[in-house]
């Protein structure tokens, strides 16, 4: 089979929603800013793009009508460059990169971009549904078939998360300060200039936007503590979990003809694509088991692998992840997560590998494996090797 590289990834910074500094911009203008970043910085020829695959989870309002068609539109790339959306949840651009890496792989095509953009602001979380809910139109995303044979009315990440926490036994301080060390150590890559090479400025109406509004400097375990949990008797609570955040992101994969055509230097080879399913109620544990079928279908081990990316849906996720797998968490969301530097959902796959590609190749390491827990229990695992 062939190998499929990725030649360049990039991200927008994270806009907090309804308060950060992505506001004001349109998602398909926020999508577009990655496209033309893809081909401005390797110079590949715009018209050479044979997909664009996008993902996005509130496909609805500014996100609707083939919304990864209007990425395009809104771009520099010829409208004969042509593009699809894909919702698989959390993990929507990680599955687009997987989508874009076997399109690669088969020899079906040889430069596809795999992005993934959302704005939290602009088509807030859950209104695809909660929308029609309102208007009377529908009995929502949940037949009676499913209620029953599952005895729930609803699928909630939130219960699946407290659900989580419970079973391994985490408690709230616990968690509390797994977020303070994401804050801290998202704060310290600011500072470093660590995401320099990974992030594309967005020009807004108030200027460039380029750095990480969400990262909160200076917290202590007291403020913390005094954050509400979301259900009463529950220890999850906002400060720690994922911020709810605009941005994009996506990467250029691309064929060895690809590369040896146009010049192109790749950044990573692609190593494995794996995904898996399991209990849609608890949800977010699928992490584990994706993880492990993983290193079975690749021949890695743990030990094997330089860094990890886990998505820090709530802190939860990666502390069991952690627990369960017996990583060494010194290599676990290395420049902070998704807790200190947002979530935007469908933007969020190709962040964290743009965010992963980086941070190994600016510590000279070789393998990094990225995982994101979905809706419904799904899980993607990604592992690339750095070059």
């Amino acid at each position: 089979m062939a190998e499929a590289y990725i030649v360049e990834a990039v991200r927008t910074a994270g806009g907090r929603a309804r308060k950060g500094g992505l506001i004001d911009v349109h998602p398909a203008d926020l999508g577009a800013t990655v496209l033309n970043a893809l081909v401005d910085r390797t110079g590949v020829d715009p018209a050479a793009i044979e997909d664009v695959i996008v993902g996005c989870v509130s496909q609805a309002g500014e996100q609707s009508f083939a919304f990864g068609r209007n990425l395009v539109l809104a771009s520099k790339l010829p409208d004969s460059v042509p593009a699809v959306t894909i919702d698989r949840q959390c993990g929507s651009s990680q599955q687009a990169l997987h989508f874009a890496a076997q399109a690669i792989m088969s020899g079906t095509q040889d430069l596809v971009i795999a992005a993934g953009a959302e704005s939290m602001t602009r088509v807030p979380m859950g209104s695809n549904y909660q929308l029609h809910a309102a208007a009377g139109l529908g009995v929502g995303p949940w037949p009676k078939s499913i209620q029953n044979r599952y005895g729930v009315a609803e699928f909630s990440q939130f219960h699946g998360a407290q659900a989580i926490a419970n079973k391994y036994g985490f408690t709230r301080e616990d968690m509390d300060a797994f977020a303070l060390a994401s804050h801290a150590k998202a704060a310290a890559a600011i500072d470093s200039g660590a995401f320099k090479n990974e992030i594309v400025g967005v020009e807004t109406p108030e200027g460039l936007f380029d750095t990480d509004d969400g990262v909160r400097r200076g917290g202590t375990m007291e403020a913390m503590a005094s954050v509400k949990t979301l259900e009463e008797g529950g220890t999850i609570t906002a400060a720690n979990a994922s911020q709810m955040t605009d941005g994009a992101s996506g990467v250029l994969v691309a064929s060895e003809a690809a590369i040896k055509r146009f010049n192109l230097k790749p950044i990573a080879r692609i190593v494995n694509l794996t995904v898996t399913a399991g209990d849609p109620v608890i949800m977010l544990e699928e992490p584990i088991p994706a993880t492990r079928r993983a290193f079975e279908r690749s021949g890695l081990s743990l030990n094997d692998i330089d860094l990890f990316e886990v998505n820090e849906a709530f802190a939860a996720i990666p502390m069991a992840w952690l627990k369960a797998i017996g990583a060494d968490p010194a290599k676990l969301n290395v420049n902070g997560g998704a807790i200190a530097l947002g979530h935007p959902l469908g933007a969020s796959g190709t962040k964290l590998m743009s965010t992963l590609i980086h941070a190994l190749k600016a510590r000279g390491k070789r393998y990094g494996l990225q995982t994101m827990c979905e809706g419904g229990g799904v899980a993607n695992v990604t592992i690339v090797e750095a070059l």
